[in-house]
């Protein structure tokens, strides 16, 4: 199960959110390329990156992805946060990103075909779900599709990896939603990566039992609640 740290970038430097709140900032975490060029130091194999800002606004902020990517040296960066469009994804992967997650875009059957069609593993579509339904636009605007619902659709149109969070565990350390994860496991049969409310060494003891992919772990890693060695020995 792979290990991904959370750099999670709002105003040009990393902080966590609680539920994804923008004004619920529970972290400062400073420069993002300084955060990046740490976590490759203490072993990662992988970052997960989101432009909040990009997220909020429907569009990626100019240059994030660059400099993460130059301070991650060969470390692969995925990336999420506005890519809407068929060009922002170009884009993205053209500043060095290894993969470019989608959430809203997802919605759209026609552009979700279109991206999966074209991208294939270089594309994970985000599943972000509050109270069983798909949230969209930076958390913000709600849906009437169940996570399930979305991850069957993902599974038709050939998308080749999910990832799966719960909204309200985001930066809560009270655990990943095992439920929610394996509903759509269930429903998806693709590789799924997990987020939100990861604490403990125990939580991803849990994720790599149930069969996940690889688990992205943000306010754990940031608070010291574990270390990202000690993670990677799990």
């Amino acid at each position: 199960m792979l290990i991904l740290p959370a750099l999670d970038v709002l105003e040009g430097r990393c902080v966590r959110l609680a539920e994804g709140r923008r004004e619920q900032i529970t972290v400062e975490g400073g420069d993002p390329a300084k955060a990046a060029a740490r976590f490759v130091r203490e072993g990662a194999h992988y970052l997960h990156l989101v432009d909040l800002d990009g997220a909020f606004a429907g569009a990626p902020t100019q240059g994030l992805v660059e400099s993460v990517v130059e301070a991650a040296c060969d470390v692969p960066v995925q990336v999420g946060g506005g890519f809407r469009t068929r060009e922002a994804v170009e884009a993205g992967l053209a500043a060095g990103a290894a993969r470019i997650i989608v959430g809203t875009a997802a919605l759209d059957p026609g552009c979700l075909r279109e991206l999966a069609e074209h991208y294939g593993p270089r594309l994970v579509v985000a599943i972000d779900a509050r109270d069983g339904r798909v949230v969209a636009k930076g958390w913000v605007q709600e849906s009437q599709i169940e996570a399930t619902e979305l991850a069957q659709s993902c599974a038709a149109a050939g998308v080749a990896r999910l990832l799966v969070t719960s909204t309200r565990r985001d930066g809560s350390l009270a655990g990943p939603d095992i439920r929610l994860l394996d509903e759509v496991m269930a429903a998806a049969q693709m590789p799924v990566l997990a987020a939100g409310g990861i604490g403990s060494l125990d939580d991803l003891r849990r994720l790599r039992e149930l069969g996940c992919d690889g688990a992205v772990v943000g306010s754990a890693l940031w608070l010291g609640k574990f270390s990202l060695a000690q993670a990677l020995a799990v």
